[in-house]
């Protein structure tokens, strides 16, 4: 998967605006537990909370259901927040080395803020800058509710292509009985030849057949920064006002 150059990235988050409304989103990030046989001598190391045996494939994902990164082969037991950070796409992310655009003010809110690029990703990642999630589920306002519903809208695009995924290549139906190693390139392969597929097949409705996991994942390490906290809250205020409001909100002002 070849690395996205600035216009990339502004492609990116003009087609997450144009069918999710969330502005300067550059990706949908989420890890799927792809079943394995247990490994000989492996003990609990691949056992993962879901209580089966499993390696990690953690994926960045554009608006148009494509792998634009993946990470493939982390234990089972490991959290998808920290195989994040310790990835290459994750320490780029960190130090500004993936090429992404400098800070622009969201649509419509040209006298507001500018706001960082950013990429959307459940709870069980650490809020930063360049990573937004939800708020936590416990006496939200308004505000905040509508913030997570838009940030779910855009984050559903992840799922639907691990749905895709996993409906195209039915090996994914079953655990691998492979050695780790040999799993991981089965993975790769799949997540390649998705991307083929999808580019030259075009959208298939019944390709987006998909089981969302919407449960709560209790992460180590993933308290929130103070940028990551100001970032997050004014799209929630943005999101609330005239200017980030849905189109149909206002349909019948």
């Amino acid at each position: 998967m070849p690395e996205k150059t600035e216009n990339d990235w502004v492609n990116i988050a003009n087609d997450f605006y144009r069918r999710t409304q969330f502005p300067n989103c550059i990706g949908a990030v989420d890890g799927k537990h792809v079943r394995i046989k247990m490994p000989a001598d492996s003990g609990s190391l691949f056992y993962n909370y879901k209580h089966f045996f499993s390696i990690l494939l953690l994926a960045l994902v554009d608006a148009n259901y494509c792998f634009i990164a993946v990470v493939v082969g982390a234990v089972g037991k490991s959290s998808d927040s920290n195989v994040f950070k310790k990835s290459n796409i994750g320490r780029k992310l960190e130090s500004n080395q993936l090429g992404i655009p400098g800070s622009k003010p969201l649509p419509n809110d040209e006298n507001g803020k500018c706001m960082p690029f950013v990429i959307v990703g459940d709870e069980a990642f650490a809020l930063s800058e360049h990573v937004l999630r939800p708020y936590p589920n416990r006496n939200l306002s308004v505000q905040q509710r509508i913030y997570n519903y838009r940030l779910t809208r855009a984050r559903r695009m992840v799922e639907c292509a691990f749905g895709i995924l996993a409906n195209k290549w039915r090996i994914f139906h079953r655990p691998l009985d492979v050695t780790p190693q040999f799993c991981d390139s089965i993975v790769k392969a799949c997540c390649i030849l998705h991307n083929f597929v999808r580019r030259n097949d075009g959208f298939q409705l019944e390709d987006t057949l998909y089981e969302s996991n919407f449960e709560s994942i209790q992460a180590t390490g993933t308290r929130g920064n103070i940028k990551g906290k100001h970032v997050r809250d004014y799209f929630a205020k943005y999101f609330t006002s005239p200017h980030g409001a849905v189109p149909w909100q206002y349909d019948k002002v």
